[in-house]
């Protein structure tokens, strides 16, 4: 008997995971990079996989093995850690990740099909709903796993095995960008899924903790087999978009968007009533990330005021302050969130990489590399802003994204060599 609800649980949360993870951004991507890619697609895939999911799954492993988000930050000092995560709450959060769920859902599921609703009033009703389901923290995670998801499931897999019963076209044996790698390692990283997964952490941990598992051990057995069934979810629905992307390459070209080549793939192997498969699914994906999202940042900042301010007050506030924001539009809000991402995501990688490979590392150098990769970041952000620094793309990996890689090692490592006092000081505090 324990064991049946033990698989129960693992397929509920991770069930929840996979809906948390599948946000409206992540429909588009796959299918455009299949196009661009060509007979290449099965190269671009894998790479977009391994940026997006697998580095998001590492960054959730990190943090079951410390507990909470909190702790894998701790090495840069308490203090720095709250505001690190507070960071990270709002970009992923109010910032950007939840109004740009409703923005999506009306732009790309909405607007198609009722081209007269007004955003104001759907950003109203969407978060009304929002609010309704999240308000009740402990029922968050199975609502997600048992009701949202597999309706989510249904519909892309009706999708994906039309594509791949009646394929739109051959796959075309030219490829649209230099490096299919690159491309797909590029799409991937722009999910910022890696922050997503320390935000969704704690949602996670708290929902195995009142379901009875107690026990570090017993709480690792539990989400380490829900995220891999929610790493293998992924897998397959990426793969199926990615391909049918790849069907429609001799077709269309690189000057369509990503929105409108989904839509006319949709309506090209359902018609019109594909068009509200497709707007439920966006709507579907949608609904479970901002769920997912807004419940994370209200227990957060809850936390943080020792729930002076409680959690349902939170909850308000999040949605309401989202509502407003998303009427800014879906490429305004991504391009005010844009830099700020840039700037935090090597440094949280950093951290991340360190906690699951050298957990015995000494804090001060941990610190040393995280200051190398937040350097980096910020010039190569003030440089895609304007600020011309060209000596920056000789960086090993900077043609990713991730040209803070070799800089954070070489400040990580020259913090080995010269053990700064102040930063042992530091580290020996905070152990006290």
């Amino acid at each position: 008997m324990k064991k049946d609800r033990k698989i129960l649980d693992v397929v509920t949360i991770g069930f929840a995971l996979f809906s948390m993870f599948f946000g409206a951004g992540n429909v588009i991507f796959p299918p455009y990079l299949g196009l661009q890619s060509g007979r290449q697609w099965l190269g671009g895939f894998f790479a977009y996989y391994f940026a997006d999911v697998l580095l998001a799954l590492l960054a959730l492993f990190a943090l079951l093995r410390e507990g909470s988000a909190e702790r894998v930050m701790d090495r840069i000092g308490k203090k720095a850690a709250v505001f690190l995560m507070t960071v990270i709450i709002l970009c992923i959060g109010p910032m950007l990740a939840i109004p740009r769920t409703a923005a999506t859902t009306y732009e790309m599921g909405i607007s198609p099909l009722l081209p007269g609703v007004s955003s104001v009033l759907f950003s109203v009703l969407f978060f009304a709903i929002i609010l309704a389901l999240s308000i009740r923290e402990s029922a968050v995670i199975d609502l997600i796993g048992k009701v949202l998801t597999p309706a989510l499931l249904l519909g892309l897999a009706a999708l994906i095995v039309v594509g791949i019963v009646r394929p739109l076209g051959s796959i075309s044996g030219t490829v649209l960008v230099d490096s299919v790698v690159v491309t797909g390692v590029q799409a991937g990283y722009q999910t910022m899924d890696v922050l997503a997964a320390l935000v969704f952490g704690a949602v996670l941990i708290k929902s195995a903790a009142d379901k009875g598992y107690e026990s570090q051990g017993g709480k690792m057995k539990v989400l380490a087999g829900a995220a891999g069934l929610a790493g293998a979810l992924l897998l397959l629905v990426y793969l199926g978009l990615s391909y049918l992307g790849a069907t429609v390459s001799g077709i269309y070209t690189a000057e369509i968007s990503r929105a409108d080549l989904v839509i006319a793939i949709v309506q090209s192997l359902l018609g019109k009533p594909g068009l509200v498969i497709f707007a439920l699914v966006v709507a579907l994906a949608c609904v479970t990330t901002a769920v997912a999202l807004v419940s994370s940042a209200a227990d957060h900042f809850s936390t943080i005021c020792r729930d002076k301010v409680s959690y349902k007050a939170f909850v308000v506030i999040i949605c309401v302050f989202s509502a407003v924001v998303s009427n800014l539009g879906l490429d305004t809000i991504v391009s005010i969130a844009a830099p700020i991402l840039n700037v935090v995501y090597p440094p949280v990688l950093v951290l991340v990489i360190v906690s699951l490979a050298a957990p015995h590392m000494p804090n001060s150098i941990c610190i040393c590399a995280i200051g190398g990769a937040l350097v980096t970041s910020v010039l190569t952000t003030l440089d895609s802003y304007g600020l011309s620094m060209p000596w920056l793309r000789y960086l090993p990996l900077s043609s990713v994204d991730m040209g803070w890689v070799l800089p954070a090692a070489l400040c990580g490592f020259a913090g080995f060599i010269y053990r700064l006092p102040w930063l042992e000081r530091s580290e020996e505090s905070e152990e006290e």
